[in-house]
């Protein structure tokens, strides 16, 4: 992927003056093969929109060289985490996770994930999905790392695994959907911040409510890009520069302005990921 050449600070974005910006979207998949027609537009709108960083979560072997391609283009922008994503936990899981502690020592990564535990689609492979979480939270504590947690109905199981770790671990519940219950057992947890993204813009959201009686300092913000799009455009592919969205309705949610949200979850962000170490 080609170096994205940096342009003016100052640009218009759905009708708004957007001057230097400091967004951070910590959850995006702009490697994926969604972007492959238009990615240095898909990063320059991000840019406009006043997104100043990236997370990039790995998945498995696959798309490995392509996060890592990504990132080689965009330093200082886009940073890449490695893990092995619990959907694809399958037959040969044995060989995918040796993969991340073969690769681990490859570069600097902000994080371990995006790892975790699906009982969504299948439970065919439920134990391993455990083994697997519990070894990366354990490689995420070894190596000082924060963790991006997937979490979907399995919320039981993934607490069982951090029990049985019993190491302080830190990082983030990516796409968090729960009520304010969940939120203080996640906090209970470990030193753990809630991702949010494009489902707080639905209409009759249930993580409305709990976001409510949550800290914004506990909130960062996310996409799922090129999944999880907000209103207004929803059920189109999703995108970095939608971020803006979403915080635009957390501010609405808690009653301050957009630049206190903005403000807050990226000094969360920043202290989480540690962005400083990892730039070249």
């Amino acid at each position: 992927m080609a170096a994205i050449k940096e342009y003016l600070c100052e640009d218009k974005y759905q009708g708004q003056i957007i001057i230097g910006g400091q967004m951070i979207d910590t959850h995006s998949h702009i490697y994926d093969e969604a972007y492959k027609a238009d990615f240095e537009q898909v990063v320059e709108r991000a840019r406009r929109a006043g997104v100043e960083k990236i997370v990039m979560p790995g998945i498995d072997s696959s798309c490995h060289a392509d996060m890592v391609s990504c990132a080689d283009a965009l330093p200082g922008f886009a940073f890449a985490a490695i893990g092995l994503h619990p959907t694809e936990v399958n037959e040969n899981w044995r060989q995918e996770l040796q993969f991340v502690y073969d690769h681990y020592a490859d570069r600097q990564w902000v994080a371990i994930g995006e790892i975790g535990m699906d009982l969504y689609w299948s439970k065919d492979y439920l134990q391993q999905q455990k083994e697997v979480f519990c070894a990366q939270l354990t490689l995420a504590y070894e190596k000082d790392l924060p963790v991006i947690i997937h979490a979907r109905e399995a919320t039981e199981e993934i607490f069982e695994c951090i029990r049985r770790v019993a190491k302080p671990l830190r990082g983030v519940f990516h796409a968090f959907t729960g009520s304010y219950e969940t939120y203080r057992r996640i906090k209970s947890a470990g030193d753990f911040y809630v991702g949010i993204g494009g489902v707080v813009t639905f209409k009759n959201a249930h993580v409305a409510t709990a976001l409510e009686r949550i800290p914004l300092e506990d909130i960062l913000l996310e996409t799922d890009a090129p999944y999880l799009t907000p209103v207004p455009y929803r059920g189109r592919r999703n995108e970095s520069a939608y971020v803006r969205y979403v915080a635009d309705k957390i501010a609405a949610i808690k009653g301050v302005d957009f630049d206190t949200v903005e403000k807050i979850t990226t000094d969360s962000a920043e202290k989480l990921f540690r962005f400083l170490k990892n730039i070249p």
